[in-house]
Order: structure tokens, then sequence, then C-alpha cells
């Protein structure tokens, strides 16, 4: 069973940079797509990045380009969500989420979701 836990939420002032983490554990996830999304209050949770666990392929909603990047660390089996250039629009609370095969965009298409860790910008 696929189990994923978020960390690296907080307050941050407009401008500011954070990192998010999720860990991963639960099975070997060499052909898994590891996703990040995002659902601010009164919103549709929708989608910010994926990468593929292997070859590492990665693709970003618009929002994200340019101000986000993730990564990801095989040996730790740890994903990250860089973001940098944060603004109040970014406010949400974030989730990582795990699926078998190709990155897709919609929420549906993930099996797995950890419990999410909250970002609040400043303005």
């Amino acid at each position: 069973q696929v189990q994923l836990v978020e960390s690296g939420g907080g307050l941050v002032q407009t401008g500011g940079s954070l990192r998010l983490s999720c860990d991963a554990s639960g099975r070997t996830f060499f052909d898994y797509t590891m996703g990040w999304f995002r659902q601010a209050p009164g919103k549709e949770r929708e989608f910010v990045a994926a990468i593929r666990w292997s070859g590492g392929t990665t693709i970003y909603a618009d929002s994200a380009k340019g101000r986000f990047t993730i990564s990801r660390d095989s040996a730790k089996s740890t994903v990250y969500l860089q973001m940098n250039t944060l603004n109040p629009e970014d406010t949400a609370v974030y989730y990582c989420a795990a699926r078998l095969g190709l990155a897709f965009r919609t929420p549906g298409a993930y099996g797995s979701w950890g419990q999410g860790t909250q970002v609040t910008v400043s303005s």
C-alpha cells in the first residue's frame, strides 16, 4: 500500500520561497508518476506539477512554470516541490499524489494521496 507524507508547508511573505517534501513508501515507484496538487478554500483541487519516477520527465501547470520545480530523490524515495516567487494566489493545501503509469493532470487519475500540507502566502 502506497503511503505519502507531505511536509514543508508554512507561512511565507509574497516573493518568498518554500520547499515541500513528499516521503513515499509502501512499494517501489519505478513505474510511477508523482504529482503535486493544491486546493484553495472553496475551489476545486488543481494540478501543479508531476514527475515520472523513472527518467524524471516533468510537466507543470501554467501557473507553476518558471516559479516551481518538481524533483525526486530516488535514494530517499522523496519528491520535492521547490516554490519560488510565491504570491497570495498560491495559498492552498498542497497534496502529493501517486499513480502507476504516465503523468496526468487530472486528480481523478491518481489513486494514492497524502494528507496535505498548508501553504499560506501573506501580502
